[in-house]
């Protein structure tokens, strides 16, 4: 399924949900920092199995991609790094630093488990608490979630009011914690002193499921209460 895009002043955000885990990965973009009529830069968010149509809207919309972020390492999640990667040559692969081994390793990456392991490329950056990031004109800060994974993040944008989630929070609900590395006292801190504390009408845009915002689930998310 594909979501219409969201276009705010300088953003413009597109959801497609991929694969049999039913997994949201995301095309971002902004406005060029180049002259006008330059291709705007973007973002892809995740890359999970049959990440086709996902490749095909970067090409229709004649973005160009910076970046393959991954908001964690865990299979339904990179199932589509390679076959990205290999439609954008040149492209980096972006990960948190504590999950730097995982897309080489089928256990840690959970791919294993379900009988077909699965090796990505990357990475070619490791991401850390604290990193601001740039995309066009718009400013990202890296907040290291962990707690469904060790090393879960989220793509903050303070200025656009969006956050990219991954698995750490959900609308209604949270990350699982019964996996290998999972923590639930690390989730629901995370959840409460990275997430919560941010503006209420931020938008949060979670690895699976439909979007909600922070005063939602700071109101009423019955795993972890605001």
């Amino acid at each position: 399924m594909v979501t219409s895009p969201d276009k705010s002043r300088n953003l413009g955000i597109e959801s497609f949900t991929l694969g049999p885990y039913e997994t949201n990965c995301y095309v971002v973009w902004a406005d060029s920092l180049e002259e006008k009529g330059s291709p705007s830069a973007c973002w892809i968010v995740d890359a999970s199995f049959d990440p086709a149509p996902m490749i095909a809207s970067v090409r229709r919309r004649g973005l160009k991609p910076e970046a393959l972020i991954l908001t964690h390492a865990h299979v339904d999640h990179i199932a589509g790094v390679n076959e990205v990667t290999a439609a954008f040559p040149r492209l980096p692969v972006w990960i948190h630093a504590d999950e730097s081994a995982w897309l080489a390793d089928p256990m840690r990456n959970l791919s294993a488990l379900g009988g077909v392991p699965i090796t990505a490329r990357g990475p070619d950056r490791l991401l850390r608490d604290g990193d601001m990031l740039n995309l066009g004109t718009t400013h990202w800060r890296v907040l290291h979630t962990p707690g469904h994974s060790p090393g879960g993040l989220t793509l903050w944008c303070e200025e656009e009011q969006a956050a990219l989630v991954g698995d750490a929070l959900f609308a209604g609900s949270v990350g699982r914690t019964d996996l290998p590395g999972g923590d639930p006292r690390e989730l629901a801190r995370s959840i409460r002193e990275r997430l919560y504390t941010l503006p209420p009408q931020t938008r949060v845009m979670p690895g699976h499921g439909p979007e909600t915002t922070i005063g939602r689930e700071r109101m009423s998310n019955p795993f972890v209460r605001g």
